[in-house]
């Protein structure tokens, strides 16, 4: 079940949105103003939020600017014709998408699946904690340490980035570009040998056989996972 937050003071606009998304995957929360959005958005878990530009008491710019300081929830803004400037400060603070009215139903869609996929696959749709275990690997990511049976293990950040992103998303395999881009935060392109190298490092920092790894696993052909 996805949790979709759509707010437009136009009513008429939200009916329609609702009536597009009906899907027993959906579960839809409505607003009509940047504040009433932004209360839904620090009350609720949500996977993605479809976003008036223009709007009273705060318009979605706004909101935007405020939900970026603590959520990473993927944004498509709605926009009218003639709203490019808006729309592109938008794409600019960290809208992810767009789509202009009057809505092409498919269109819509499409672009909804497209941010549910990324975001939940991609990594950021697993709430971010400040403590993670696996098996007895811990990680406190407030003092950005790392412990093995609560022995100190120094990392460097590239490893560190790695190991909090698998341990994020335990038994999800990731393909290097996917790891390489969340770490990196970089296009990934000719990138497999330099994750493989930190896994490798990893893997004689934290498994007691680096040979044969317990937690640290490679899924040949896709990618890496830790469990």
């Amino acid at each position: 079940m996805y949790n979709i937050l759509i707010c437009d003071d136009e009513k008429d606009i939200v009916s329609a949105l609702k009536i597009y998304l009906a899907n027993d995957d959906y579960h839809l929360f409505e607003a009509y103003n940047g504040r009433q959005a932004l209360e839904v958005i620090e009350k609720e878990e949500l996977h993605l939020i479809l976003l008036d530009i223009m709007m009273p008491e705060l318009d979605g710019i706004q909101v935007l600017t405020q939900m970026r300081r603590t959520k990473n929830i993927p944004v498509i803004f709605l926009t009218a014709k003639g709203e490019d400037t808006d729309k592109i400060l938008g794409l600019n603070l960290g809208a992810d998408d767009y789509v202009t009215k009057p809505f092409n139903p498919v269109e819509l869609l499409a672009r909804v699946k497209s941010q549910l996929r990324r975001y939940m696959e991609l990594g950021a749709g697993t709430m971010k904690k400040d403590s993670l275990q696996v098996g007895d690997i811990q990680l406190d990511d407030r003092a950005k340490k790392v412990a093995l049976a609560g022995e100190p293990v120094s990392l460097t950040p590239k490893e560190y980035g790695i190991l909090k992103f698998l341990m994020e998303h335990p038994g999800q395999v990731f393909s290097p570009k996917q790891i390489y881009s969340q770490v990196w935060d970089e296009y990934a392109y000719g990138t497999e040998g330099t994750v493989a190298v930190h896994i490798r490092h990893l893997r004689e920092k934290l498994e007691i056989n680096p040979d044969e790894p317990r937690h640290l696993k490679v899924v040949w052909g896709q990618g890496y996972k830790i469990e």
